[in-house]
């Protein structure tokens, strides 16, 4: 989904170490720029790769970001940590190269219904459609707990609109056929829980301007 990144540029939202950024550059990205708040990246990052310590929240005020665009710009499992997910979307929108889009993953909603309806002894309905915050343990790191607001499927497409995205492709992916034979214990995983949900987001071209128009008329 991310196509071919050869020549791109490239911003990673929320990009934890930097990582996946490195390797991105490793494939022919230039022009890489990673931005979490931890500010606990690679201690030598490859030629072409940048990084700003920041919050996603403040995207639109980052003087390090004012006046760039770039081709691919990346939220992996990073959105949820926005307090505003549209406006943190439409700062992102409007960092778009010409033709570019953003990717962006979320985990399946279904999971954390999953995970409370066990918790609280309720149904999958009730907890999918709770408006109650979730808490959980961290998988790598058994002293974090993180809080986080549930949401619905039409909740992350309503995001999406309220930014001015549309959304070209979306995909769940699954494990191939040898993973499964290899992984049993990630393939049970996947059974109950789904995995995570894949959007490519492109912008309403003229949305923008129509909606000033609008207010000053």
């Amino acid at each position: 989904m991310l196509g071919s990144i050869s020549g791109r540029s490239v911003l990673d939202v929320g990009c934890g170490n930097g990582g996946k950024l490195a390797e991105l550059v490793g494939e022919g990205a230039t022009a890489a720029l990673g931005v979490d708040v931890s500010g606990n990246f690679l201690s030598a990052p490859p030629p072409g790769m940048e990084f700003i310590r920041g919050d996603l929240n403040d995207l639109d005020s980052m003087p390090e970001l004012s006046g760039r665009t770039f081709d691919r710009i990346l939220f992996l499992q990073s959105l949820g940590y926005a307090r505003d997910p549209v406006r943190t979307l439409r700062a992102a929108r409007a960092m778009l190269a010409d033709n570019g889009f953003i990717l962006l993953t979320r985990t399946q909603p279904v999971r954390y219904a999953v995970e409370r309806a066990e918790q609280n002894g309720t149904s999958l309905g009730e907890e999918y459609f709770s408006q109650a915050s979730y808490t959980y343990r961290t998988g790598w790191n058994e002293q974090i707990a993180l809080t986080k607001p549930t949401y619905t499927m039409s909740d992350l497409i309503n995001v999406f609109s309220a930014a001015g995205l549309w959304i070209e492709t979306a995909d769940e992916p699954q494990l191939s056929e040898a993973a499964r034979r290899r992984y049993p214990h990630k393939q049970a995983w996947m059974n109950k829980y789904l995995g995570i949900l894949i959007f490519k987001l492109r912008p309403h071209h003229g949305r923008g301007d129509l909606s000033r128009s609008c207010h000053s008329g």
